[in-house]
């Protein structure tokens, strides 16, 4: 019995140590940021796609993502103990110690970039990019001014020219479309999880948003950044990059996340914020995989 409780003990200790890692490099967001970058190289790739370029670029852009995240951890953990949404993550509550968590980033950092330099070296160097200007420009700047958010956007955006580069050695015209759809799309979703923790992010001292921009100050806002899109897609379509089906079932989708955004403007209550915040989540996905299934078929 007691080597039975000795190996339950081992296996829970375990088991938690996973659990507190996977919070480290916020698992679900570095998962959804790599998704997007092997999406956009399908895209690129179609027919020509390596099972072995995915793999390096799923596994690179994974580590550079989840180092960025646990850079970012290390920097706020004093203030994520504010927070509702971020007191239980391992360095706020101690689990976890800031030496532990910086070679845990760095290893990965130096993974990460090497694997899509391995690639080419242009992937390399913007996965690099996106690590130092997330973690020490973006993340110091989110505490001075509401500014942080475009900047954000930037390393936020730089997935899918990942991807694109990933395949093609150098940045095209469809990997600067697929990077402006990335960029604009973020501003609804990032002000709708702003408006819904907004408490919270005065509270840890957070500038994100200003303390005059109301909820339908936001919603205005994500509007208008969600009408940008729509010419984009013109302008893939112009290019050739996606036919009349598309052009028309994206033109759709958009104006269907802009109708949200709109009701959050309108409404200014938590569930139209709700509304916007998953309607984002379903938004990018759907329209990088009916890019990828055009270019399949």
């Amino acid at each position: 019995m007691a080597k039975e409780a000795i190996y339950y003990d081992v296996i829970e200790t375990i088991k938690a140590k996973i659990d507190d890692y996977k919070q480290l490099v916020k698992f679900r967001l570095s998962l959804t940021v790599v998704i997007s970058s092997v999406l956009a190289y399908l895209i690129s790739a179609s027919w020509n796609s390596s099972l072995k370029e995915i793999m390096f670029l799923t596994l690179g852009g994974f580590f550079v993502t989840g180092a960025s995240n646990a850079l970012n951890e290390v920097l706020e953990k004093d203030f994520d103990k504010m927070m509702k949404r971020t007191e239980n993550r391992p360095l706020p509550t101690g689990r976890m110690s800031v030496s532990e968590a910086v070679i845990a980033a760095g290893w990965m950092s130096v993974l990460g970039i090497v694997l899509l330099a391995t690639l080419n070296p242009l992937a390399g160097l913007l996965g690099a990019i996106s690590l130092v200007w997330y973690s020490f420009l973006y993340t110091p700047i989110k505490r001075i001014s509401p500014f942080s958010v475009m900047l954000g956007a930037v390393p936020g955006a730089l997935p899918v020219l990942i991807g694109c580069v990933a395949f093609d050695g150098r940045i095209t015209a469809l990997a600067i479309l697929l990077f402006g759809i990335q960029f604009f799309w973020q501003f609804p979703h990032f002000w709708a999880i702003a408006d819904l923790g907004r408490a919270d992010y005065k509270k840890a001292g957070f500038k994100v948003i200003s303390d005059k921009a109301d909820a339908k100050t936001l919603g205005l806002q994500s509007l208008l950044y969600a009408t940008v899109l729509l010419p984009i897609i013109f302008g893939l379509f112009a290019m050739n990059y996606i036919g009349l089906f598309n052009v028309i079932f994206l033109t759709v989708l958009t104006l269907a996340y802009m109708w949200f955004c709109n009701s959050f403007k309108k409404k200014q209550t938590r569930k139209a914020a709700l509304q916007v915040m998953f309607s984002s989540f379903i938004y990018l996905p759907l329209f990088l995989l009916a890019m990828v299934i055009e270019q399949f078929l």
